[in-house]
């Protein structure tokens, strides 16, 4: 239940209530598209269960990863603020998953009328500033190869890549094109820094995949 998500777990009863009222839940399955950039921007949306992906893509087909949300996160809250008619950004469902809307209109009811509402918004949207801080950071001072190897040490657990990522879906995370990823690659496996068993990518060196990160 929305109940136990931190972002409103400080919330009186009465202002659950009030967001209670003014939410209906959906469900999509895997690969659902949930919107389009530039559709009419009507309902923010807060995710209960699954995982969604974020992206802005262009006419060449090339897609940016924006972001990857999980439960406990929402999305649409600024295009809403700001009063813009039409969304910024994709989304589409990385797993099954349960979402709560609620209109725009009744979104903005709630923050001019529940203070704690409002406050636990703001907060959460100076968190997602700082991550876009850190998105345009990489994209700017960082080569491809110093991302990647961000990238690989974020998703390994101990010294294994999880799940199954194509090239292209690390391309689009990273912000670039499949073939360069793939040189990429094939120059951290030349070198010594990662294995590849099967579908799986291994670490063989951290430290110098953390110098490459950080150069």
């Amino acid at each position: 239940m929305i109940t136990e998500f931190p972002l409103f777990s400080s919330f009186s009863s009465q202002t659950m209530e009030a967001i209670l009222a003014y939410t209906s839940m959906i469900t999509f399955p895997a690969g659902q598209y949930i919107q389009v950039e530039g559709d009419e921007c009507c309902r923010v949306g807060f995710i209960l269960k699954g995982a969604l992906r974020v992206y802005r893509s262009r006419p060449n087909g090339r897609e940016q990863v924006m972001r990857t949300m999980g439960p406990g996160m929402h999305f649409n809250a600024i295009p809403v603020i700001q009063n813009k008619q039409i969304l910024l950004a994709s989304i589409q469902a990385l797993t099954p998953v349960s979402l709560l809307f609620i209109s725009r209109i009744d979104y903005l009811s709630l923050l001019q009328t529940r203070a704690e509402f409002g406050f636990a918004m703001l907060k959460d949207l100076s968190l997602r500033l700082e991550h876009m801080t850190d998105l345009v950071e990489d994209l700017s001072l960082r080569s491809v190869r110093g991302r990647l190897a961000r990238f690989l040490l974020a998703q390994a657990n101990g010294t294994v890549v999880s799940g199954r990522w194509t090239q292209d879906e690390i391309a689009a995370q990273l912000g670039t094109v499949r073939d360069v990823v793939g040189r990429s690659l094939r120059d951290f496996m030349d070198a010594g820094l990662i294995r590849r068993e099967g579908p799986r990518l291994l670490l063989l060196s951290r430290s110098k995949l953390e110098e490459e990160a950080n150069s």
